[in-house]
């Protein structure tokens, strides 16, 4: 590990920047400052919501996994962070029942009232639209060439 020694500090105070090493500590840290400066999250914390719990839902066709959904619930929201289905199944559907599903579970295992997702420009903006998603933003040349769209919907 390298140490950057940095100017000091408008107070004064000598600072020594380095990579990597405690992001459970800046984690606990700002978790801290949040409940802090949000009565939101002051409620929300030592409540199940607080927790990250997966929402996983697979499909087989026998031994092969023809397509899976990952996500986690927090905070009475679904983000799905993954969503894949065999390009031979695509436009089958399941893709459409995968994600129903993980929907279905992150509502009445976890209380979820709302569903997000990122996806890149060429993946599935298309699908989940048709799914009752609405595009509430794009970061555009993410990355370069692409856009990243973030997709909302109520469940």
């Amino acid at each position: 590990m390298f140490h950057i020694d940095a100017h000091a500090d408008e107070a004064g105070l000598p600072l020594r920047l380095r990579p990597g090493g405690a992001p459970s500590l800046v984690h606990e840290r700002l978790r801290e400052s949040n409940s802090r400066s949000s009565r939101v999250m002051r409620e929300l914390r030592g409540t199940p919501a607080d927790s990250e719990v997966p929402v996983e839902v697979y499909a087989f066709e026998g031994e092969r996994l023809a397509g899976g959904v990952v996500g986690h619930a927090w905070a009475h929201w679904l983000h799905v962070e993954l969503l894949w289905v065999d390009g031979e199944l695509r436009g089958s559907g399941l893709g459409s029942r995968l994600l129903a599903t993980a929907e279905e579970q992150a509502r009445e295992k976890h209380g979820c009232v709302g569903s997000r997702v990122e996806t890149f420009d060429f993946q599935a903006s298309g699908f989940y639209a048709k799914q009752g998603y609405t595009l509430i933003g794009t970061v555009e040349d993410y990355p370069p060439g692409s856009s990243d769209h973030l997709f909302v919907k109520c469940l």
